[in-house]
């Protein structure tokens, strides 16, 4: 089973991303599992055409409830196993303490065994990098860490410490830096920001993703631009995102 974890500030498209990738993977015949690792629990949506899903802190708060890998586990129309972590009450409760707990739940009740997916891809808020936030870092978790950007400043910081997190954790073994996903916003100096930021890190820049009035569109559905517009020259770019990444987690083309 290959593991890649998608990090980067909070808005900047990680979920949108990460979920287009899952339906490329699908498409090509992998059983695919997304993990949203965020306290919204909106990582997989798209992917779930809006149906609900209860995260898994949810169902593990309520009284008398009995713990089904059934209810955790919404395997979509394109194939895709859908899971929320979910996270504690606003204002109650560690968010990363949250993430630990579902992972841990998940394995506790063999979720992988049972499902047995090709690729586990987790999508991780990276404005702060502690904690549960870092448990997709860890060995035995992710074989690699992509970090989404845009040239913004904001953006930018988010990434470069999340970058530093890795390199940090190396010596431990945990997940190395597969490289960064440029999602443009147009803003000045944009890829030279992000290539400065790549050569910082001692990566590469794995993909640059345009911004096209499809991906709302595809949201409005709402749906993954590969499942709404198959046929797109976006979808495309976006299979070849999935591809690159597949290859940089196999170890080829590094």
């Amino acid at each position: 089973m290959l593991q890649l974890a998608i990090y980067g500030k909070g808005g900047i498209g990680k979920s949108t991303t990460i979920s287009n990738v899952s339906a490329a993977l699908a498409e090509k015949g992998l059983r695919v599992m997304q993990i949203g690792c965020d306290p919204k629990a909106d990582s997989t949506i798209l992917l779930r055409r809006g149906r609900e899903l209860m995260p898994i802190l949810d169902q593990v708060r309520q009284p008398g409830r009995k713990l089904s890998l059934d209810d955790m586990v919404m395997e979509t129309e394109s194939g895709v196993l859908c899971v929320e972590a979910g996270g504690p009450p606003p204002g109650l409760g560690c968010a990363g303490r949250g993430i630990i707990a579902a992972l841990d739940k998940l394995k506790e009740m063999g979720a992988y065994d049972k499902y047995q997916p090709d690729v586990l891809c987790y999508d991780v808020l990276g404005d702060v990098v502690c904690g549960g936030f870092s448990m997709p870092m860890r060995k035995g978790y992710a074989d690699k860490v992509f970090v989404l950007t845009s040239g913004e400043n904001m953006a930018i910081h988010a990434a470069a410490n999340i970058g530093v997190a890795v390199e940090n954790f190396k010596g431990r073994g945990y997940a190395g830096l597969g490289g960064i996903i440029l999602n443009e916003r147009k803003v000045k100096n944009e890829k030279e920001k992000v290539e400065e930021l790549a050569r910082d890190l001692g990566c590469e820049i794995v993909a640059s993703i345009t911004n096209s009035p499809l991906v709302a569109e595809a949201e409005e559905i709402p749906a993954s631009l590969v499942e709404a517009f198959p046929d797109s020259p976006e979808a495309e770019n976006y299979r070849k995102l999935a591809d690159r990444m597949i290859a940089i987690c196999r170890g080829e083309g590094m």
